[in-house]
C-alpha cells in the first residue's frame, strides 16, 4: 500500500520585539601608501638690521605705551623660527582603518531573549518573522514479525 505523506502548511505573520542591545561589529582595514618625510634643520640666521632701525624701533616702542593701550604691558611674542627641509625622502606609511559591517542585536521576544546579526542598526524594535508548523516526525520503517 502506498502511502500519502501530507506537508502541513506554514503559519506565518510578523510582530515586533524589543531590541536590548546592539553592539556594532567592525572590519578592520589597513592601507599604506608612502610620504615624502624630510629633516627640519633651523634657517641661517639673517643679517642684523642696521644700528639705526634699532634705535627708531626703541623709540617708537616707547612712545606707544604713553599714547596706546596697554599693549606695552604684554610680553612681546617671538616669530617663529624659520626651518629648512633638508634629507627628503619617500617614506611608507602604515593606516588602519574600521568600519562597521554588522550589528549583534540583542532582543526579547515574549520573555525569552535572542541575538541575531544584521545589516543595519534596528532602532528600539526589530521587526520579526513568526513561523509556527507542526512538527512532524520522520516516518520509522514498520517492524514485521515472523
Amino acid at each position: 500500500m502506498a502511502q500519502e505523506r501530507v506537508i502541513p502548511a506554514e503559519n506565518v505573520r510578523l510582530d515586533y520585539a524589543q531590541v536590548l542591545s546592539v553592539e556594532p561589529v567592525y572590519q578592520t582595514l589597513r592601507a599604506s601608501r608612502t610620504e615624502q618625510r624630510c629633516d627640519e634643520v633651523p634657517a641661517p640666521k639673517p643679517e642684523q638690521p642696521a644700528e639705526e632701525d634699532s634705535r627708531w624701533s626703541r623709540v617708537v616702542s616707547s612712545v606707544r605705551g604713553w599714547f596706546g593701550s596697554d599693549e606695552a604691558a604684554e610680553p612681546p611674542v617671538a616669530p617663529p623660527v624659520p626651518t629648512v627641509k633638508v634629507n627628503c625622502r619617500m617614506v611608507p606609511v602604515e593606516r588602519e582603518f574600521q568600519r562597521p559591517i554588522a550589528y549583534d542585536v540583542d532582543y526579547i521576544y515574549k520573555g525569552v531573549k535572542y541575538r541575531s546579526r544584521l545589516a543595519e542598526d534596528p532602532g528600539n524594535r526589530l521587526r520579526i518573522r513568526i513561523s509556527v508548523a507542526p512538527y512532524v516526525a520522520p516516518a520509522q520503517p514498520t517492524a514485521s514479525g515472523p
